[in-house]
């Protein structure tokens, strides 16, 4: 079985905050197709992992690659190639869920049709109605069906997500795992940082738990069972693994 290249890849990644070592030689690949979940409790090295490929963080020493090229000597690939969900989407209030969509293209080079804009957020999961209100009225989980509308126009190779079910209902975040997973499906890679271990299951090929800056476990989501990928990570977490 051939494998493919990875879109994304961390080789030998040290990240270091004065005295503190944020990430600490992490080795990592995720191909076309795949989701990679990153599990971790806050100050694990999952959300400067997700910062060192979008440039945010510059590594101390290693690299990170974007379809084998380093983003910190070519920042157009960061703009080119990936789509970036955080936590907490940035979007204008006062302006509708249509217009920050051809608004952020836009400024990505891309022209987008109002016809195509509604097609995007439709396939995205916004309701039709939802269009065109004012996104000070869209729950969070409206505001990531955006971020993944644009993400979308943009043709990304690769999505970034930080935290994004946090906050969310289990009905949001089923659904919304449902829209990353149709992503991968259709090609692009993903990279999430998460603490939702069901979220994690539900939707990720590969999951690796990070602790201390370092990727102290990897497996196939698959062959895991829920109560034992939970027993992994809380025994990472207590310090008995």
């Amino acid at each position: 079985m051939t494998t493919s290249p990875p879109v994304l890849e961390a080789k030998n990644l040290t990240v270091h905050y004065k005295q503190h070592c944020a990430i600490d030689s992490l080795n990592l690949s995720v191909p076309k197709g795949c989701v990679y979940a990153l599990l971790g409790g806050n100050g694990a090295g999952k959300s400067s992992t997700i910062s060192t490929f979008l440039t945010f963080i510059r590594p101390s020493s290693g690299q990170v690659l974007i379809e084998g090229e380093s983003p910190h000597s070519n920042a157009d690939l960061v703009r080119a190639k990936i789509a970036y969900l955080p936590e907490n989407v940035a979007l204008y209030e006062l302006m509708s869920g249509s217009e920050n969509l051809t608004f952020f293209c836009t400024l990505a080079g891309i022209t987008v049709s109002r016809e195509q804009a509604g097609h995007l957020l439709t396939e995205s999961g916004l309701q039709a109605d939802a269009h065109d209100k004012r996104v000070k009225m869209y729950s969070k989980g409206m505001r990531q069906k955006v971020g993944l509308a644009i993400a979308s126009a943009k043709h990304a190779k690769a999505m970034l997500l930080d935290e994004p079910t946090s906050g969310l209902d289990p009905s949001a975040a089923n659904d919304f795992a449902q829209r990353i997973r149709a992503a991968a499906d259709a090609g692009m890679a993903v990279l999430m940082a998460t603490h939702d271990l069901f979220n994690a299951k539900q939707v990720a090929d590969r999951i690796g738990i990070m602790k201390n800056g370092r990727l102290v476990e990897e497996f196939d989501a698959h062959t895991v069972q829920h109560d034992e990928l939970e027993q992994k990570y809380l025994a990472h977490a207590r310090g008995l693994a």
